[in-house]
């Protein structure tokens, strides 16, 4: 039977799962390949031909950009920072070395710049982040310090801990398409200063891959603000819909018999759309921006009891195609029934069917 002591069981976990920040960022192993020489090209005797020689494992030359310093404990061995496309409608161009994401406009309530500007002013005000300067006409915010202070933990030999403190300023550009409906969100990473003790590393210390990485940081995690905001949205509106809207016979703006809806114009569309289904309606074919519905009356789905009874036979109206026109009329949206050559029906008509869907607009829970 074999023995341990407590403190050799702790020496164990140490030595297995504690390291030091550098030392995660870092390759394993020695850097002994650093001390070697480059070797001279092989030399043939005069009078021998030379051996046929293959490019295949050729290492490339390195540009003269290239970071030639980065070598060993120099070059930090992390994955690499990829911007995140989590909002509906948003993508990123292959390729792309800049921290950007572009939106393409899938919700018309709103300006597609109006919409990304509250979402990333929004973030910095849940994060207590100050705006140094804002200009929505050039499409150009440039962020207050962003301060975040950490411990690191040093070897598993030594038990001190390094406070280290971050400040950085973003500048976030947003760049619109001609024809309004895509957007680019651009961010650069303005002014950078980081404490480790008594180590001081300015944004000037940086190289290329680490003034990306803060920049995508930061950019990802306005673009999740922005996809939670729209889930919040439609939870919200998904539970709008299903608590139902009021409705009472009116006129619509032309004086026509109407029904008029106790809610707003996206709201009222979208609520209709499920009315329809519900009692019976086959919506064919629809233009939201002219607030038009075409449908056809084809009554309700009954059963072969029901049939047998002659019980459910839908709303006293022809089975054949209408129109429905919706308009916002101030806070209200009015709805006119026409047929199918846009003459409104007549006002019996609209009464005679006003209670089947005064009451399945205002019913709670409606299938969705």
């Amino acid at each position: 039977m074999y023995r341990f002591s407590l403190l050799t069981l702790m020496l164990a976990t140490g030595l297995a799962g504690c390291s030091s920040s550098l030392e995660r960022r870092t390759a394993n192993g020695e850097f002994d390949y650093l001390q070697e020489q480059q070797r001279v090209n092989f030399k043939v005797p005069q009078g021998l031909n030379p051996p046929p020689e293959s490019s295949e494992y050729q290492v490339p030359k390195i540009g003269q950009n290239a970071p030639a310093n980065l070598v060993g404990q120099k070059l930090e061995v992390v994955s690499p920072a990829l911007v995140l496309p989590l909002v509906t409608g948003s993508h990123v161009e292959e390729g792309q070395r800049s921290a950007t994401i572009f939106f393409d406009q899938v919700d018309d309530s709103q300006p597609l710049d109006t919409a990304v500007w509250n979402s990333l002013l929004g973030y910095l005000e849940e994060q207590g982040i100050g705006v140094d300067s804002f200009d929505k006409q050039s499409g150009r915010l440039v962020t207050d310090w962003m301060l975040m202070e950490t411990e690191l933990d040093s070897g598993w030999f030594d038990w001190t801990t390094t406070e280290r403190s971050i400040g950085r300023r973003f500048e976030f550009l947003l760049e619109m398409k001609p024809h309004g409906r895509t957007a680019a969100l651009k961010v650069q990473l303005k002014d950078y200063l980081e404490t480790v003790g008594e180590q001081v590393r300015s944004g000037e210390d940086l190289d290329a891959e680490a003034r990306r990485r803060n920049e995508v940081d930061v950019l990802n995690k306005v673009i999740g603000h922005y996809e939670s905001q729209i889930q919040i949205a439609d939870a919200r509106r998904v539970q709008q819909l299903r608590q139902g809207l009021e409705m009472q016979m009116g006129f619509n703006a032309d004086g026509d018999p109407a029904f008029m809806v106790d809610g707003d114009y996206d709201m009222t569309w979208t609520r209709t759309q499920l009315v329809l289904r519900k009692l019976g309606f086959n919506v064919k074919d629809l233009d939201k921006s002219n607030g038009l519905l075409f449908v056809s009356y084809e009554g309700p789905d009954s059963s072969w009891w029901d049939r047998l009874w002659g019980s459910d036979k839908g709303l006293p109206m022809e089975r054949e195609d209408y129109r429905l026109k919706l308009a916002k009329i101030g806070e209200k949206t009015s709805i006119t029934l026409m047929d199918d050559e846009s003459k409104p029906v007549s006002a019996d008509l609209l009464t005679s069917i006003y209670p089947e869907f005064s009451q399945t607009m205002s019913a709670s829970n409606l299938d969705i």
